[in-house]
């Protein structure tokens, strides 16, 4: 395996592991670790499936595009306008999450030593993140590979050194009328295929090494992310907090919780500069618009949203995953039929029209769930 596959395997990382891990320790809190353990092992072989469709797409189109490029090419323009709106609005809410959480960890960090209100280390957040879109792919990526390292790093730390914190009586707890609580937090936790045409051009369209990419990252995000949930929720149980981190403190004490706030700000920020990325390249290459507005659009509104008050990170994550998402995996799959169709065995059949019908009912109670 060479420099390319790491670069894209921590490229797909920092897309994939992000905010959705903060929330993570808190549905578990609510609903039980086991029914969200159950949740990872269907989700993430769902979400495998579908990223692999997504790739062989990519690969078999010789135009680059994102997303919404893909359908108008393959789907048409109505299809294509309806994949162009998703797309960009699940990214913007995304980002959104990224700036709320990341821009927080960075505000109760530096606050006890620099003060100011929470808004200037948000828009350092923002500001520094779109100085590294605005560079392009290469400075993400090398970004993303020596942060998450750090990353890694943290997280061993945190288990070796406060493992034995950890009550075992805390993992018996399972609330079954919560039991669709996860689903779009979940989801939405291990998606990763905005970046996966970004991937498909450092390799250059090598298809066994993105495949390796594709199923090493995720396996790779569920363990880190069943590493957290045993560490935060097995030691704060049902008094764990929506960001996960801040409660902490009476536990280990301020100074280990600054280090863990270290930790959300990198986890953000990574999959801040991928999304941003992928955003500028959305509007740029399949919307047509100036490379340069493409910029400034793919960096602003997240930041527009952040200013109108949209702020509960939870409620936004949930739904797109859900949703967003959920209507992406149902576009990959007719897209997948049609340009393999002469290809398709019987079982192939059977899962692609499983896949649409299992995202359907997800889409249909994630809304009903959020509505209570």
């Amino acid at each position: 395996m060479n420099l390319k596959f790491w670069r894209s395997l921590f490229l797909f990382l920092g897309t994939i592991i992000g905010v959705g891990i903060f929330a993570l320790p808190y549905i578990t809190s609510q609903s039980g670790f086991f029914l969200v353990l159950g949740y990872f092992i269907l989700l993430g072989a769902l979400a495998i499936g579908i990223h692999l469709i997504f790739a062989h797409i990519c690969l078999a189109t010789p135009t680059k595009h994102r997303f919404p490029g893909y359908v108008y090419r393959h789907l048409g323009r109505k299809w294509g306008h309806l994949a162009l709106f998703s797309n960009v609005l699940g990214l913007f809410g995304a980002q959104l999450a990224y700036l709320l959480v990341g821009g927080g960890f960075l505000y109760k960090f530096f606050n006890p030593y620099l003060g100011g209100k929470e808004f200037w280390y948000i828009f350092a957040f923002f500001a520094i993140g779109s100085f590294l879109i605005f560079k392009g792919a290469k400075s993400v990526s090398l970004s993303e590979f020596l942060i998450n390292l750090f990353f890694f790093g943290l997280l061993f730390y945190f288990f070796v050194h406060f493992h034995p914190k950890i009550s075992v009586s805390n993992f018996l707890y399972t609330n079954l009328s919560k039991f669709f609580y996860p689903y779009g937090v979940v989801l939405f936790s291990l998606w990763g295929s905005a970046i996966i045409p970004e991937i498909k051009e450092l390799l250059q369209g090598n298809q066994k090494t993105l495949k390796r990419v594709i199923i090493s990252g995720i396996i790779l995000s569920i363990v880190v992310y069943l590493l957290f949930i045993i560490l935060i929720f097995g030691v704060t149980g049902k008094e764990t907090t929506k960001d996960a981190l801040s409660g902490l403190i009476e536990v280990f004490g301020p100074k280990i919780v600054h280090l863990a706030y270290v930790f959300g700000i990198i986890t953000c920020f990574t999959s801040y500069l991928a999304l941003g990325l992928t955003l500028k390249k959305i509007f740029w290459l399949d919307a047509k618009l100036p490379k340069n507005f493409s910029f400034w659009l793919a960096v602003l509104i997240p930041f527009l949203f952040y200013l109108l008050g949209l702020k509960n990170f939870v409620i936004v994550i949930s739904l797109v995953g859900a949703i967003s998402i959920g209507f992406e995996g149902c576009l990959d799959v007719i897209m997948y039929r049609k340009i393999f169709a002469d290809k398709l065995s019987f079982w192939k059949k059977f899962a692609l029209y499983s896949i649409p019908f299992f995202l359907v009912i997800g889409v249909i109670f994630e809304i009903v769930f959020s509505l209570k």
